[in-house]
Parts: C-alpha cells; structure tokens; sequence
C-alpha cells in the first residue's frame, strides 16, 4: 500500500487534488491511499478530510489576522494527524500560508519524507526569497503556468515541471472555442462584469463598475451587459446591483458563467484568475484591484512588473491593470469602449491571448503527468 498525504485550501485545488489522484491510481493501481485534507470532489476519491476545507479558503491580511487563533489550531492538528500516519509523501496544493506552514513541521519529523508542492507560490509576483527557502523542505514543484519553471530556477528553488493548467481541460472553455467567432460589428456589443468570487472583493469593487457601465451605455448605444455571479454571492450581488443606475443581466452558476463568455465581445474584471479564463475565451479585457485597508498597507510586498496572469504569460503589458487610485469609471469606460470595437488595441489583445492559449497546452493529461513526478519522487526516495 502506497500512503500519499495531501493538504489542500480551496475548491480549485480541490480540483486538482481530485485529478491527482485519479492519475495516481493509474500508476500505482488499487494499492494507493490518500489521506489528508480536501474538499468535495477529494472526498469523491476517497479522502476523508480533517475538517472542512472552507475554513481555510480566506483572502487579505485583516481576514488572516481575524481569523488566527482557529488556523494556529488547524495547522496543528494537521501536522501531527500527518505525522502520526507516516504517509510515502506529502503534496500540498497551494494555500501557502497554510500547507507550507505544515510542510515545514512535517519535515522537522521526518526528513526523509518526500514533499511536492502542486501550484507553488507566485515567487514572480512578490517575495522572490520564498524560492530558495523552499529547498529546505520541498523536494518538487508541480506548475499551472509555463513560466514557472524558468523563474524558479533563476532563484534557486527546487526543481519545477510544467504539466498544464486545469483551464486548458475545462469543458466549458473546450465549448466555447469550437463556437463560431463572436464578435460581429452589426450587433450590438456585449460587456461582462466581473467583480470577483469573493465577498470582500466584490464590495470593493462592484460601485466602480456600476459607474462605469453607466457611463459606457452613454458612448456606446444598445450596450448589452451580463455579470456573472457565484451562488454564494448571488444575494450581495443583486443587492448592490439595485443601486445601479443601468442594471445588467445577473446569471448564476458556472454553466450559465461560460453561455455568457460565449457571447461577450469584452470585459471588466476583478484581477485573478478570470483573468487567464478570459485569455483563454479570447475575450479583451480590463482588470481592476483594490485590497482591503490592511492588505493596502503591505503593498510593497508586490514586486513583479504585473498582477495579470496574461500578461506574465504573454511577457508583455497585454491586458491594461487599474490599482485603487486608478481604478476610475470614466477612464475605465473609455477603455472598454475601444475593446468593445474593432480597434488596435482589441485586435493586439486577441493576438496575445492565441500566443497564449499556444504556450499554455500540453499534450498528456495535466492529473496523469503531475501523478508521474509523485511517482518519480516516491521511486528516488525508495532507491
């Protein structure tokens, strides 16, 4: 029997989790055991969490200071049920205030334990000495982006291997590029909104977006709008949108998420992960930030060149970013209203995003190769 332990934060690593092990038990057959913390479609794989997952899917400085004394607990508690089973090894997706806290406890107690870090630390974006302190407690990193691989080596931290992006097998996205080309200059336009999946996020963000499409329903006539919201959020959403002075369509759900990406000609987002989705979708957008007051107050931290995944990805300012200050509607309107035709700078961003979508694709599947580095690292310590 092999025993693999995991430590997972979020529904998106949930995911990959999920997809691990159904790679690793192409491997290594009915002999694997996976144990650990995970989330819904984990626990559809067999694996029993510690607790919940959700507890630990929070975002900003103030949100962590808050919550400290439960996540001292859970860190804890994790550690020592980890120690205490001795798996083969240790993967930890993500989450890295969390799972690399344990990673490093877990080391302390068994040296020899192999540890592989899915989706390591965007050591690109801010805090570089992150990837050499890595060294001493992760043996392998497994990427989403194309880039990481390089930029881990350039600082001295373990060895990283690409092996694709879930989005790139999302069947909703497979969907929408084999529709036919959106964007037809005889109808009217279609903008998203999109003003992120978390709570915190949304509030700070969705005023300046209700500006804007007002302001841009003035320049550009028939203007269609659609935001997409999470089901957890649906109420918070409806309840700001009344306040708008022109409201736009509210759709729910990821299905219903990826109709609307079928037919937007543009968009404004919330900075993260939409963003690679709508590189992906060949959607042009603007991207907008702002943290809550006490994240603010540690900005400096951000030392990469961009937030913008497509534009890491791209190794260019592709996709235009707004930060606080300058997150202003009667700019961002503007801006949206030349994505929204066939301009320069629409034609640029959808080149971009097909250089993308080329950089990005594998040709094995992304659960099956990362299950082969697991492998490969379990088959080094065992001699």
């Amino acid at each position: 029997m092999t025993k693999i332990a995991f430590v997972v934060g979020e529904n998106s690593s949930d995911r990959l989790g999920a997809e691990l092990i159904k790679g690793l038990r192409r491997h290594l057959g009915a002999e694997l055991e996976a144990i650990g913390l995970g989330g819904d479609e984990m626990a559809n794989e067999g694996v029993e969490s510690l607790f919940d997952i959700d507890e630990l899917s929070i975002i900003g400085v103030g949100a962590v200071v808050a919550r400290l004394p439960q996540l001292v607990r859970r860190l804890s508690q994790t550690t020592r049920f980890i120690v205490a089973q001795r798996p083969d090894a240790l993967v930890i997706i993500d989450s890295y205030s969390f799972s690399h806290r344990v990673a490093r406890r877990v080391r302390k107690e068994l040296p020899d334990l192999p540890i592989i870090n899915y989706v390591p630390p965007a050591v690109w974006a801010y805090h570089g000495e992150r990837a050499s302190a890595m060294r001493g407690y992760v043996d392998r990193l497994i990427s989403v982006f194309p880039f990481e691989p390089a930029i881990y080596e350039t600082l001295n931290g373990p060895k990283a291997d690409y092996v694709g992006h879930p989005l790139m097998r999302n069947t909703g996205l497979e969907r929408l590029l084999c529709s036919p080309l959106r964007f037809e200059p005889s109808r009217p336009p279609t903008l998203l909104l999109l003003p992120g999946s978390r709570r915190g996020e949304v509030q700070r963000l969705i005023g300046d977006f209700g500006q804007t499409l007002a302001i841009l329903s003035e320049r550009v006539p028939n203007l269609r709008a659609v935001l997409p919201a999470v089901p957890r959020l649906e109420s918070t959403i409806r309840e700001h949108v009344q306040a708008f002075a022109v409201k736009p369509e509210i759709v729910v759900g990821e299905e219903a998420k990826w109709e609307a990406f079928a037919t937007a000609d543009a968009a404004v987002a919330a900075s993260g992960t939409v963003a690679l989705e709508l590189a992906l979708s060949g959607i042009p957008m603007a991207l907008c930030y702002r943290l809550d007051a006490i994240s603010y107050r540690f900005r400096h931290w951000l030392t990469g060149w961009t937030a913008a995944l497509p534009n890491y990805i791209a190794g260019h300012p592709l996709v235009p970013e707004h930060f606080h200050e300058t997150v202003r509607p009667e700019h961002l309107a503007r801006r949206l209203e030349r994505l929204l035709t066939d301009t320069g700078e629409r034609r640029a961003q959808l080149e971009g995003f097909a250089t993308i979508r080329e950089q990005m694709s594998v040709e094995g599947n992304p659960g099956d190769m990362a299950a082969g580095i697991v492998v490969e690292e379990l088959a080094q310590r065992r001699g």
